[in-house]
């Protein structure tokens, strides 16, 4: 099963569940907002993609960290706890496609690709 991690009201996450719809595709998805990141999953995440690759640092939540703040996630446990603690931090939507292959943000031909290997 397909899992979509995201929070709702993010553009690319409506764009990727959006097209996710039009094609039929079977998809749970997984409100950081409302269920939390899990922990497990996160570090998961972090090994298949690389932690520099799940830390959003164009988002608006990034730039209102405080010097400090931002200066914690300069490595992988400071980041990852970051994470944790501010999901909005974490770049979406993260898409666990059920056969342990993870992808970060949404692209058409990534999505397409990425279906077909399914």
């Amino acid at each position: 099963m397909i899992t979509l991690y995201g929070i709702p009201n993010c553009g690319t996450v409506k764009k990727a569940r959006a097209w996710l719809d039009a094609r039929g595709v079977a998809y749970q998805f997984h409100d950081f907002k409302k269920l939390g990141v899990p922990a497990a999953e996160l570090a998961r995440w972090a090994q298949a993609v690389g932690w520099e690759r799940l830390l959003n640092r164009q988002g608006t939540t990034w730039r209102r960290l405080d010097a400090a703040e931002q200066a914690r996630a300069a490595d992988a446990a400071g980041a990852l706890a970051l994470m944790q603690a501010q999901p909005s931090v974490i770049k979406r939507p993260v898409v666990d496609w059920g056969d342990g292959r993870i992808t970060v943000g949404f692209d058409e031909t990534m999505f397409t690709e990425a279906l077909q290997k399914i």
